[in-house]
């Protein structure tokens, strides 16, 4: 008999287990109302981040006279700048963005997964129900994601006050930038529109830029940021935004206040657990509403898993996507190996990026872990020197005795390709000794990791 499975949800965590479970011989339907990819696709990574790809090759354009290379007018007389054209650039986001959708769907389709258009709601732990449509399902997986949260004093409009997911409307620069929140997401789209020429101010609560993430690399972004001309309002807290024609107002608690033409809202995430049926099928949801889910992404409820955003465990793509693939292989029987957050990668696309796997060096100072440490700026990699990159840093953590690799970060340019090695160790439980043996290409940024390791050898 083949098993049904019925999907609430189709981005990562929703269409990646709708693979896996077809693979494995099971009938399954995915429910989706916000377009194939979620908003990993639609309203987010892959818009953002094709947005932040403009904005790199801005950055390295502003260091271009350093290497030699000039520009100039049809007449020959020297330009006096460069301008981007965002009319352009969003609807280059926005096409990206529905091809990608577009590639998700016919995946889906050859593989024989049937997708409903709509809003389901479970009818207790093994029935979905669509528009008035029943579907009966062995195991369903709840993918539904998240939304950016608001506050009632700080409504966005979709003009001039914005969240992060009705930024490609805009048709022309802001002429004045301001960004509330520093995290990952703010952090993001203010080092992306400040290499775009937007003059931004980005109001942090706490007391520096990213405080999730590595104080080390924390601290250089941050002094990137202002040295190119951001202004940073550290432990400022937001009490107000408002809009007065062409004009923002954001009001902070301590009585200042900052205007712009723009705002964007960067005030984390709320998962879509409402109104769906989770509680009365059984499904326990946790604080803010995320639904408490296992290693395996079990819910309390049997049969039904959860994988993605609306479960908090750690909002990335990729978490999503083997959240919902362990789900499927659990259900069905195949070989799982529990979710191990120690071995996730992630990357902020700032400028420079930040890429972690593994330990923290947080973890570290507080004895949480054992392990040595050791960071090796990137000014003197040879590789560096040509590209003219001043900023960033490889750090590598080991274990003391074994010399196992458990943690790194990499502050730089494509920062996000260059931790791939180190995901590899940690993942494998290699040696820094068994890292630095590995031939790196000279010269090159990954030149910087194998004399990392070397640093940690011990005789």
């Amino acid at each position: 008999m083949t098993d049904k499975v019925v999907i609430l949800g189709g981005g990562p965590g929703g269409y990646e287990a709708a693979l896996v479970a077809a693979q494995l011989g099971a009938d399954v339907t995915v429910v989706d109302s916000d377009g194939l990819g979620g908003s990993a696709v639609v309203t987010d990574c892959v818009p953002s981040k094709t947005l932040i790809a403009t904005s790199e090759l801005m950055s390295e354009m502003d260091g271009a006279a350093e290497l030699g290379v000039n520009f100039h007018d049809h007449e020959g007389d020297a330009a006096t700048g460069i301008r981007v054209d965002l009319a352009r650039v969003n609807a280059r986001v926005k096409r990206l963005a529905a091809d990608q959708s577009a590639d998700i769907a016919q995946r889906l389709d050859k593989e024989g997964v049937h997708v409903v258009t709509g809003r389901g709601h479970l009818d207790g732990p093994g029935r979905v129900v669509v528009d008035g449509d029943s579907y009966d399902a062995d195991a369903v997986l709840v993918a539904t994601g998240a939304a950016p949260r608001t506050l009632s004093s700080a409504q966005p409009d979709g003009e001039r006050i914005l969240t992060w997911e009705q930024v490609y409307d805009l048709t022309e620069l802001p002429t004045e930038l301001v960004v509330v929140g520093s995290g990952v997401t703010g952090a993001e789209f203010a080092s992306a529109y400040l290499s775009l020429g937007v003059p931004v101010t980005l109001v942090s609560s706490r007391d520096r830029v990213l405080p999730g993430e590595d104080a080390d690399a924390a601290e250089v972004l941050e002094g990137v940021l202002t040295r190119r001309g951001m202004t940073v309002l550290s432990k400022s807290r937001m009490e107000s935004v408002t809009r007065d024609g062409d004009v923002v107002t954001v009001r902070l608690t301590d009585g200042r206040s900052v205007q712009a033409s723009h705002c964007i809202l960067a005030l984390g995430s709320v998962p879509k657990t409402e109104g769906i049926g989770l509680q009365e099928s059984g499904v326990e949801l946790g604080d803010g509403g995320f639904v408490t889910v296992d290693r395996v992404s079990r819910t309390t409820s049997r049969g039904v898993y959860a994988a993605g955003d609306c479960t908090g465990v750690l909002m990335l793509a990729s978490v999503a996507a083997m959240q919902g693939r362990i789900a499927m292989w659990h259900f069905l029987g195949d070989a799982v190996q529990p979710l191990d957050l120690t071995q996730v990668s992630s990357n902020v696309f700032t400028a420079p990026e930040i890429a972690t796997v593994g330990c923290t060096q947080q973890s570290v100072d507080t004895g949480d872990i054992v392990a040595e440490v050791v960071m090796l700026p990137l000014d003197g990699n040879a590789r560096a020197k040509m590209q003219n990159v001043k900023d960033g840093f490889v750090k590598l953590m080991c274990r003391p005795g074994t010399g196992i690799v458990v943690g790194g970060v990499v502050v730089g340019p494509r920062a996000s390709e260059l931790i791939h090695p180190v995901s590899i160790a940690v993942a494998q439980r290699l040696t820094a000794d068994q890292l630095a043996h590995a031939f790196t290409v000279y010269p090159s940024m990954s030149g910087s990791i194998a004399e990392a390791a070397r640093r940690l050898h011990h005789v």
